[in-house]
């Protein structure tokens, strides 16, 4: 079967779209002269279907047709003697000559405004497929932190655990108590190690596998600082954490499970990289936002790293591994989680010692790119 040619198939579309609108333009004008004798109403209405025409066709040339048609159609079916082409009459030469003109600056106008609207269409198009190009180079930007970070970090732990337990397992009959104990302490503290690493890595095939699937329920804050303070105090036996909440009972629209694991995440580094157990946790509103504050009183955040902090990497390059591994995933994936929230974080050095992370969140729902 041959297709037709685009030419013919983009013309018959056009034309039948064209006959429809006048087709329609003339029962509405026969209907107004059988009922109420408003045969002066057809040339406005004639001039409506010339506009209707030049926005759903393609190119002037079918509103100029439409508006040549609409002329020769009010002289043959509304202007007397009915049923009858007569252009001679006194004064109607100048008034369809007038008509003429008015129907094809209608048209002329009515093909503007469509290519503006086809204009803005394209822009729109072509922001949203900006937008979206966006997205992707940011998801792959967190892919490459993932694995780069991912890379490096399990190297060391993994060696710890094969290294005592190969040792345990060729000598475990010559060493002493006090040497197994030392190396079963570092097999476990790489295990538990490992454990937060994978739930950083489940966090981020949420984030990273599509569309930011955030499943968003008003959560009360001290329920959300309960599971934060049960979860760190098991890692962390002898953790000093104070936690401070607004007055007023605050209900902030949370994937629950993601802003606990943001937290933990950020007391974790607290501790590890901060150089104390002592730790404040606070939350205060903000207009129609919610911060939420972690902060310690270690030595701080070195400053050439501050611009950095949350990119996936930071002083682990110049500090061993075993101080600072698992850094930059942690980090990284809590501003993501917070910016798929509608929310940003941010952190700073405080004056008197120690360093200060705050994030915030919108209290109202909101839709965020990362949900788009």
């Amino acid at each position: 079967m041959k297709h037709s040619h685009p030419f013919l198939k983009w013309t018959a579309v056009n034309a039948l779209k064209t006959a429809a609108i006048l087709g329609t333009i003339t029962a509405a004008g026969a209907i107004l002269l059988q009922r109420f004798q408003m045969i002066g109403s057809a040339t406005e209405l004639y001039i409506l279907g010339v506009l209707l025409v030049s926005l759903n066709t393609s190119g002037y040339l079918w509103g100029i047709i439409a508006a040549v048609a609409s002329v020769l159609c009010v002289n043959f079916f509304f202007t007397y003697p009915l049923f009858n082409l007569n252009f001679t009459i006194q004064g109607y030469p100048v008034t369809f000559l007038v008509m003429l003109t008015v129907a094809v600056t209608t048209s002329a106008l009515g093909g503007r405004v469509k290519k503006q609207r086809e204009l803005a269409r394209e822009r729109t198009r072509l922001t949203e497929e900006r937008q979206q190009i966006l997205i992707e180079t940011e998801k792959e930007k967190m892919r490459g932190n993932l694995l780069r970070a991912i890379s490096h970090d399990l190297r060391t732990p993994l060696t710890g655990i094969l290294g005592a337990s190969g040792a345990l397992l060729d000598n475990g009959d010559l060493i002493d108590p006090e040497s197994r104990r030392s190396l079963i302490s570092g097999i476990h503290e790489d295990a538990e190690w490992l454990l937060r690493m994978v739930e950083n890595v489940l966090s981020v095939t949420r984030i990273t596998g599509g569309a930011l699937s955030l499943k968003k329920v008003c959560e009360p804050l001290d329920e959300v600082f309960s599971q934060v303070a049960a979860k760190s105090r098991k890692r962390f036996p002898d953790i000093d954490l104070t936690m401070r909440m607004p007055d007023e009972v605050a209900m902030v629209p949370m994937d629950e499970m993601l802003i606990v694991q943001v937290l933990v995440n950020l007391i974790d580094n607290a501790i590890r990289h901060g150089g104390s157990n002592r730790v404040e946790l606070s939350a205060e509103t903000e207009g129609d936002h919610v911060r939420m504050v972690v902060r310690d009183h270690g030595r701080g955040i070195p400053p050439e790293d501050l611009p950095t902090l949350f990119e996936g990497f930071g002083s682990r390059d110049r500090e061993s591994s075993d101080s600072t591994r698992g850094l930059g995933i942690g980090l990284s994936i809590c501003r993501t989680i917070v910016e798929g929230h509608g929310g940003h974080i941010f952190a700073r050095n405080l004056p008197d010692g120690g360093a200060c992370i705050s994030f915030t969140l919108p209290i109202k729902e909101v839709t965020s790119y990362a949900e788009s």
